[in-house]
């Protein structure tokens, strides 16, 4: 069961792309599948975003000759299990790759080891405890956690990591709807994701 604000917030957010026009949609994910997605991959989807993939599954538009098929929906039925494993494991790849070739070092990890490779050993530790985030749209991630929502959506890139969305449904517009979708100086989206909220 899932909570009243957080069905509100994905099925808003669900009606805000719909509107948009740019996707087609798939029946919802139904239950067995959030069991076996969850249970394959070892997190909960948080309720808003559970709610939205539940409304209906947004579908990638072929690409039109000769170019490169992009497909920045997660293909939760029937895709690729290695592509949503790298999908999901993104934002952890992304700070190793950091620690190994940019210098980054979080301080709550302690001094950072002199040898290289004892650094990135000493980090993937640490980023096996961090909370899992979960592909909402190419690099735009919510964490995962039953019984949550409304958490901002965040652009992540490595340790370049930025508010995309005050929620869900905010980032739909921000994403996908240039006319609506403009930044307001006023909002400020206090992210919840232990650890990662402080990389922005």
């Amino acid at each position: 069961m899932i909570s009243n604000e957080g069905a509100r917030l994905g099925a808003e957010a669900a009606h805000h792309l719909a509107q948009t026009g740019l996707y087609a949609f798939e029946a919802g994910l139904t239950d067995a599948e959030f069991t076996r997605i969850e249970r394959e991959y070892g997190f909960e989807f948080a309720d808003d975003h559970r709610a939205f993939l539940a409304a209906g599954l947004p579908v990638n538009v072929p690409p039109e000759d000769g170019q490169t098929w992009h497909r920045p929906w997660p293909e939760w039925r029937g895709g690729d299990l290695d592509s949503l494993r790298r999908q999901l494991d993104w934002p952890v790849e992304g700070v190793l790759l950091s620690v190994e070739h940019n210098g980054f070092w979080y301080e709550g990890w302690g001094e950072r080891p002199a040898d290289g490779t004892a650094a990135l050993e000493t980090a993937r530790r640490h980023l096996a405890d961090v909370p899992v985030m979960v592909p909402v749209y190419g690099h735009r991630y919510l964490p995962a956690g039953r019984g949550s929502f409304g958490h901002p959506v965040l652009s992540m890139w490595q340790t370049d990591i930025i508010h995309y969305g005050l929620n869900l449904a905010d980032y739909m517009y921000q994403e996908f709807d240039e006319a609506r979708g403009k930044a307001d100086d006023s909002r400020h989206p206090v992210a919840t994701a232990r650890f990662w909220r402080d990389l922005l």
